[in-house]
């Protein structure tokens, strides 16, 4: 055979063995979307930046699985089940998405699980925190990466109860995610022996709580367990500091609350806040080096949602790669068997119930003075270990687990 010959053959075997991978891969593309909030209270949690973290997951994996392109779509739910629930849709059945992931909002969460259900769909959740999304609703492709409400609960909660916390008054956010946290938070506090002496429920994104924080104030509570987020807790912690909550004595307890978050308010107010996160920028060399690649794309240091959604983005496409197709039941198997191993999870497991098991972190914020950066925030009180953290399947509620 000659040279020439030779390239040629050479090169179609290639192309055959190209297309060969690519016809294990659904239209020839692998589609994933972002769906969260964009544009409201929760805009900074995750929001652009969490696409962005999921453009990186594509890159570093490469820009191709099985020979085929990987593209990233994104849309902004606004904390709508319906809008999420007609977006998710709209991507399934038109776009041909193959998985939807980050999914801010519990209520949102859940709709688009149950959605992603019925279409045999895989979406992957890191922004929400009901346990329900790995309980009674839980789902064999559906996925809870980054924390849930037990997690939080484990985490500041117990902190909390074991330092003189034991009477607790909650202000929840009226909505799923809300009751979730409160009632996971008052089964751990009850259980280290603390009192709940009661709660009050304010609306998502409301801009005035001097009416449930005066019910706080005057309900002998010493600590009052926001069970909120985004800038709902921001709002609760500079209204509280106005009415000298924190200065009678009272202790707020952020039950959901980020390093975006922390930056926004600002160390002179969020100092001496405990909170739980999964992973935090300064804890690692490897962490650092991260950090520093998301910020020059972002202009912000990444939280657990953002890293969490490049996680699981990756992990997506290292089932596909492992499953050799892009099918849902066969990737979906794989995510359950894969150790999680990156960045984001060490020696990370995905229980049959589909919640990802990794090690959490009890943090305090750190008083302006103690800072030496501008995102040097946090000091790491404690390592939550992730079989502590996160619920047994067999006690989650989930069917699949029977």
């Amino acid at each position: 055979m000659g040279v020439l010959k030779k390239v040629l053959f050479a090169l179609s075997c290639t192309v055959l063995a190209q297309s060969a991978h690519a016809q294990q891969v659904s239209d020839n593309v692998v589609k994933i979307g972002i769906l969260n909030d964009q544009s409201g209270v929760y805009a900074d949690f995750g929001g652009k930046s969490s696409v962005e973290a999921a453009r990186m997951a594509v890159e570093d994996f490469g820009g191709k699985v099985l020979g085929a392109p990987i593209e990233i779509v994104n849309a902004d739910h606004q904390n709508k089940p319906d809008v999420a629930s007609s977006i998710a849709r709209q991507w399934y059945d038109t776009e041909k998405v193959d998985a939807i992931m980050e999914l801010t909002t519990s209520s949102v969460a859940l709709a688009v699980q149950g959605l992603s259900k019925e279409k045999k769909k895989i979406n992957i959740v890191t922004g929400a925190a009901t346990t329900d999304l790995t309980g009674k609703q839980c789902s064999p492709y559906g996925f809870h990466w980054a924390y849930d409400t037990h997690a939080l609960a484990v985490g500041t909660g117990g902190a909390l109860v074991q330092n003189g916390g034991n009477k607790w008054f909650f202000l929840t956010a009226d909505y799923a995610f809300g009751y979730s946290l409160e009632e996971e938070t008052s089964k751990f506090v009850k259980a280290k022996g603390g009192q709940v002496l009661g709660s009050v429920r304010h609306p998502l994104s409301t801009n005035d709580f001097s009416s449930f924080l005066l019910q706080a104030q005057s309900s002998g509570a010493n600590v009052i367990g926001l069970a909120n987020a985004g800038l709902d807790t921001s709002n609760a912690i500079k209204q509280a500091s106005e009415f000298g909550i924190t200065q009678g004595g009272q202790r707020l307890a952020a039950l959901l609350f980020t390093l975006a978050e922390v930056r926004g308010l600002g160390l002179k107010a969020a100092q001496g806040l405990t909170l739980t996160e999964g992973w935090y920028w300064d804890q690692s060399d490897e962490n650092r080096a991260f950090a520093k690649r998301f910020m020059d794309r972002t202009g912000r240091m990444p939280n657990m949602i953002h890293v969490g959604t490049y996680s699981s983005v990756l992990q997506y496409l290292k089932a596909i790669q492992k499953a050799g197709t892009d099918a849902t039941e066969p990737v979906a198997k794989a995510l359950h068997e894969m150790p999680v191993e990156d960045v984001f999870a060490k020696k990370g497991k995905v229980l049959p119930n589909g919640r990802m098991v990794y090690d959490m972190y009890l943090f305090q914020v750190k008083k302006p003075e103690e800072s030496k950066s501008e995102w040097d925030m946090y000091k790491q009180l404690a390592k939550v270990p992730g079989d502590d953290a996160f619920l047994k399947a067999s006690e989650s509620g989930c069917q699949l687990t029977q």
